[in-house]
């Protein structure tokens, strides 16, 4: 089974601070609306920015997982950030937390049991994996990956049947 990604890059240390940059996802994700999903998202945002601290959303993506297509959120630093030349924080053409979603936090394979212990207590939707895994077998899929989200109709071959 394939899925359609999305993919942003957030800037964060040093043009945001880690709490800042976990609040930017936070509007990404809920599209600025209040609710209970936002709520939960706050709940673990200290784990969340020291994950953001720690560099892990560098290189292995915060994975959101819901009804609709899967979103990988990145994070930039240092230069990256300050320039902002890969930020790509625009909304997104879709809600990604429709439906039954969650979220897989990239983490340090050292911290990983505290990690895992502490999001445990805050939500159930929200978990963190070994940085250097996938989500899950079907996320290594990337041959449907739609970085920029600019899809094409055929509309010929629409037409056809």
């Amino acid at each position: 089974m394939s899925a359609t990604v999305a993919s942003r890059v957030i800037r964060s240390s040093p043009y945001r601070d880690t709490t800042q940059t976990w609040t930017a996802i936070i509007e990404l994700l809920t599209r600025g609306k209040a609710g209970a999903e936002r709520d939960e998202l706050l709940s673990v945002a200290g784990v969340a920015s020291a994950l953001i601290a720690e560099r892990s959303p560098k290189d292995a993506a915060i994975v959101v997982i819901c009804d609709g297509p899967r979103t990988r959120i990145y994070c930039s630093y240092d230069e990256d950030a300050i320039a902002g030349h890969d930020a790509r924080e625009d909304a997104l053409g879709y809600d990604p937390l429709s439906g039954n979603w969650t979220i897989s936090l990239p983490c340090p394979a050292d911290d990983l049991s505290w990690v895992q212990r502490a999001l445990k207590t805050k939500s159930s939707r929200i978990t963190a994996r070994d940085a250097t895994q996938p989500v899950n077998a079907a996320t290594s899929d990337e041959k449907s990956f739609v970085k920029d989200q600019d899809l094409a109709i055929d509309t010929e071959a629409f037409l056809r049947s």
